[in-house]
């Protein structure tokens, strides 16, 4: 059973792809979800919780350096990254929220996607958890400073409003791990179905923004498409020579390359809709930047992935090889 779930969970985005692809036919299939999106990002933040300890926090304090490799690229790279490019294709000239949108997904923190993509490609599983709960933690602060410093010139930021918003990403998780420490059996019971159940919230919100969105998705798909590709693109292949500069090994390079690239695209979108500034326009971008951060992560994951079977294969003892003959 618990192989199945996985199973279900570790095929992630290919349930984004599809729903997504739906969700532009515009069927009245998932815009049921709109209302439910805070509270969906709840339960994923809870579901992320439960997988903690505080022990995981000890452990970390012990090897600071790669955590604060990964938190400082997620918040040097990945804002300035989305207000390059959102200037460069001159998105506001289309809409002004297409440019704030851009510019509010990349100065979110990881996204708890990234740990499945890093089990995907068998890389650091326990770097990844520790770098999206750090920037988790730190985006209480920066991704409303941030985005009021990068976003304020083309909508209307409310900073104390973005502040409180933030919030609900960081008070599921720490509930989540003070029930695991006062309740241990009963969350051993459903850990099991917690990355499943996010997988689902994150689809549907996914895909209930682009169904929503789908009229100007289909207008001006071309450029928002190139935006997000251009965004996540850079932020992998960025992440990565970050992390190979400051001398680390492949293995945390991925790692850092997976978490800096792939976006708590939910957070985003609950942001742009809970703030007027922004709006259900400014969501689109972040919908979109959901599905191209999964693909992005799928397809690196399949590359390191074969990789690291090829050098586990090489590194296995010759057994055709005859024995040695005892010459005594």
């Amino acid at each position: 059973m618990t192989r199945t779930l996985n199973t279900l969970a570790n095929l992630f985005p290919i349930w984004v792809i599809i729903c997504s692809i739906l969700a532009l036919l515009e069927q009245d299939w998932f815009t049921w979800f709109l209302p439910f999106i805070t509270p969906g990002l709840a339960i994923i933040m809870l579901g992320m919780g439960i997988t903690l300890t505080f022990d995981d926090f000890s452990r970390v304090l012990k090897t600071p350096k790669p955590i604060a490799t990964g938190c400082g690229a997620q918040f040097l790279i990945m804002p300035f990254l989305g207000w390059v490019i959102a200037h460069s294709l001159n998105l506001q000239a289309l809409k002004p929220e297409f440019a704030a949108g851009l510019i509010l997904v990349a100065c979110c923190p990881g996204g708890t996607a990234s740990n499945v993509v890093c089990y995907l490609a068998r890389a650091n599983v326990a770097l990844s958890v520790a770098m999206t709960m750090f920037s988790t933690f730190a985006a209480i602060a920066l991704t409303p400073l941030l985005t009021k410093w990068l976003v304020g010139e083309l909508v209307e930021v409310d900073l104390l409003k973005l502040f409180k918003d933030t919030l609900i990403v960081v008070i599921p998780v720490a509930i989540g791990i003070w029930l695991k420490r006062l309740t241990p059996l009963a969350v051993k019971k459903i850990e099991p179905i917690a990355p499943l159940v996010s997988v689902i919230v994150i689809v549907l919100i996914v895909a209930a923004i682009i169904e929503v969105r789908a009229t100007d998705i289909k207008e001006h798909w071309r450029t928002l498409l190139l935006a997000v590709c251009l965004l996540h693109g850079f932020a992998f292949g960025m992440g990565y020579a970050f992390a190979r500069w400051l001398g680390f090994e492949t293995l945390a390079c991925r790692t850092v390359s997976i978490e800096v690239g792939m976006q708590n695209s939910g957070l985003g979108t609950h942001l742009a809709k809970n703030n007027p500034g922004f709006g259900d326009v400014a969501a689109t971008p972040c919908a979109l930047s959901a599905v191209m951060h999964c693909i992005f992560g799928s397809f690196c994951a399949a590359l390191w992935r074969r990789d690291v079977e090829k050098l586990n294969n090489s590194k296995e003892p010759d057994n055709l090889d005859p024995e040695p003959q005892d010459e005594s």
